[in-house]
């Protein structure tokens, strides 16, 4: 379970600036929302910095500059071969599972989407990850807003953790995304388990 002064936080991966007002300063830290003043340790992050639109942390000496609403950087990490088998996941703000990840060795975050057929994102991460997917075929999904056409596209590479999966069906959808839906293209390749607020995914 991520909670402060746990080993997952030790190593923490994923970090984004989402907000600040004063000194104070709203962070993604592995998914989960924290509000730091600038100074402040959560885990192994520490905030050294905090300006209208761009913040400074620090995770084990390392420092970088995050930029207001920018994508999630990962800090702290150890360089590992991805050959994990076990995804360890707490709910955070609305029951919602989130985690930071990468998806062909891109930053990104991702929501837990049982309802998704395939991972979903938006054209614009689609192409801040660098994704070729303009000239695939397109077919009709149906979302909340209603049917729309997405592009079909693979996933070289996509990570959570040291966990690694290859070859993964995803769909880039033409609307605006807050998040990455990580959906059954990826979950079905795990035996999944929930307890109250706790997922454990195992690789299969």
């Amino acid at each position: 379970m991520i909670s402060a002064g746990s080993a997952a936080l030790a190593s923490a991966q994923s970090v984004s600036y989402s907000g600040s007002m004063g000194d104070r300063a709203l962070l993604v830290i592995d998914g989960t929302p924290r509000t730091l003043t600038a100074g402040a340790t959560y885990g192994a992050v520490r905030l050294v910095s905090v300006n209208p639109n761009a913040i400074v942390v620090e995770v084990k000496g390392q420092r970088q500059t995050l930029t207001l609403g920018g994508s999630p950087v990962n800090l702290g990490a150890a360089n590992s071969a991805g050959g994990g088998t076990q995804i360890v996941l707490t709910a955070g703000l609305g029951g919602h599972f989130m985690t930071g990840g990468s998806i062909n060795g891109r930053a990104v975050e991702f929501v837990v989407d049982t309802g998704a057929t395939t991972i979903s994102m938006g054209e614009a991460d689609a192409d801040r990850i660098g994704l070729k997917y303009k000239n695939n075929p397109r077919y009709i999904v149906g979302t909340a807003n209603g049917s729309v056409a997405v592009y079909k596209a693979s996933l070289d590479v996509v990570r959570v953790g040291d966990v690694q999966v290859y070859n993964v069906e995803a769909a880039v959808l033409p609307q605006q995304m807050p998040f990455i839906l990580l959906g059954n293209s990826f979950l079905t390749r795990f035996q999944m388990k929930r307890e109250n607020d706790r997922m454990t995914l195992d690789k299969r």
